[in-house]
């Protein structure tokens, strides 16, 4: 017999005496620690939503019926359905790896085109509002060419659009603010938004409403379609990403230009808020939105985070400021206390994140 065949032989003995089973992966040693670890890495806005409960059980065992009350709650929800609007446009960006600080900007420009087509060109209100929402979706399609195609850091390309879009509003509009008793006699349907209804002694805003439903819908696309998992996906590695059949320009662009879309819906709901077109309202929004995003446990690396996490960061900070504002405490307090919750938010991130490393 051969060298070979007795090596072939031998070969054959030591495989049919192996177990069957090519690997396993013993994980016992990922103890309670690593199983929290892993466990809130798999739900990521469960964290923003351990913080929301918290807060609000403990302002009402200090303010009581003050704070339970449903006019008080439905007033949480009233007060940041703008930056909740904004903060789902913002959470896509940043779940593609990006930022964008010019939403705020897109925001006041698109309500400012509203009122002004209707006003000064005379256009139906229906009409203008449509022109409106093509003027932020124009912007996000800009903003998406120019860090798909010419490949230009998001923070510049955001931050430059920030200053053209903040200066275009101004000379456009001549800091003119159109009141809200014209508005409400000649184009009611502008402050849409701002329509109130009951339900069982709590009082919602079609703003609120609209806002529920556009996290609750981007919540499903991104979870349950081909487009949710591409804009992980490009969060996560876009050269994988590309690799494995993803266009990652039109995936980006896709993103900047919902979003654009998003923030000029925001400007309607604004309109409805304020009840006016003001030139010089909600400049702080992309501040606001990324301050809800980092605190709903959003990662600011991209490809991690729920979008209901922002939600949950916006209506924390909801809660903080009314019920800081009714114990009677200092504005300041709530900055404070919000500049501990992102440092925190951020700092349990970066710890979760080792669970895939």
């Amino acid at each position: 017999m051969s060298e070979t065949s007795r090596q072939s032989d031998d070969f054959e003995a030591a495989a049919a005496g192996s177990p069957e089973q090519v690997a396993e992966f013993d994980d016992h040693h990922r103890g309670f620690v690593g199983t929290v670890q892993h466990f809130l890495h798999v739900n990521p806005s469960l964290v923003p939503l351990i913080v929301l409960v918290a807060a609000i059980v403990v302002f009402g065992l200090l303010l009581g019926a003050k704070f339970f009350s449903p006019f008080a709650l439905t007033l949480i929800l009233q007060q940041v359905q703008i930056v909740g609007i904004v903060a789902a446009a913002q959470s896509l960006v940043i779940l593609t790896a990006g930022i964008d600080l010019s939403v705020g900007a897109i925001m006041v420009m698109s309500s400012v085109v509203m009122g002004q087509f209707t006003f000064r060109y005379g256009l139906p209100p229906s009409v203008a509002i449509l022109c409106g929402l093509a003027v932020g979706t124009a912007f996000g399609a800009v903003n998406g060419f120019l860090i798909s195609r010419i490949k230009l850091p998001p923070f510049i390309v955001t931050l430059g659009m920030w200053q053209i879009v903040l200066a275009a509003n101004f000379l456009y509009s001549q800091n003119e603010t159109i009141r809200s008793q014209d508005i409400e006699a000649n184009a009611p349907i502008l402050q849409l938004f701002g329509t109130k209804f009951n339900v069982g002694g709590a009082v919602f805003t079609v703003g609120v409403l609209f806002m529920l439903l556009l996290i609750l819908g981007l919540s499903y696309a991104l979870r349950h379609t081909a487009w949710g998992r591409h804009v992980y996906a490009v969060g996560d590695d876009p050269e994988a990403a590309e690799l494995s059949g993803v266009n990652v320009h039109r995936t980006l662009m896709s993103v900047y230009m919902l979003s654009g879309l998003i923030c000029a819906f925001a400007g309607w709901a604004l309109i409805g808020r304020i009840g006016s077109v003001s030139p010089t309202s909600g400049q702080l929004a992309n501040i606001e939105s990324i301050t809800a995003v980092v605190i709903g446990g959003i990662s600011l690396f991209g490809g991690r985070g729920s979008i209901l996490g922002s939600l949950f960061g916006a209506l924390i900070v909801g809660v903080f400021t009314l019920g800081l504002r009714l114990l009677g405490a200092d504005a300041q307090w709530t900055f404070l206390l919000i500049g501990i919750l992102i440092i925190a938010a951020v700092a349990v991130d970066q710890w979760i994140r080792k669970v895939a490393a």
